[in-house]
């Protein structure tokens, strides 16, 4: 098949997931079960394609879960991103002889 006809699949499937909500849903959402339920799903399609990468980057599930462990807590603390992420690979990087 050619290139073409991929393209135009994908194009049309791309606009069809964009175009079902705006014809499924013609009125304003009132219901706070739908709200919340939609306003979540970012975060829980994200979560779900990242969790999984998080566990197998390594190599070795110890190390992987020190870094998780180490990431966890320094959010939780309300630091920045950047030093979330760079001592979550720290962790899990000076973990690994040791495990």
């Amino acid at each position: 098949m050619s290139i073409a006809i991929y393209i135009a699949v994908m194009a049309v499937v791309t606009y069809l997931i964009r175009m079902i909500p705006f014809t499924a849903f013609r009125k304003k959402i009132k219901s706070p079960f739908l709200k919340s339920f939609l306003y979540y799903i970012p975060y829980g399609v994200l979560s779900a394609m990242t969790i999984p990468s998080i566990f197998y980057s390594t190599g070795d599930m110890a190390t992987a879960v020190i870094g998780t462990v180490v990431a966890v807590v320094l959010a939780y603390l309300k630091l920045p991103l950047i030093a979330v992420a760079l001592s979550a690979s720290a962790a899990a990087y000076i973990s690994g002889p040791f495990i």
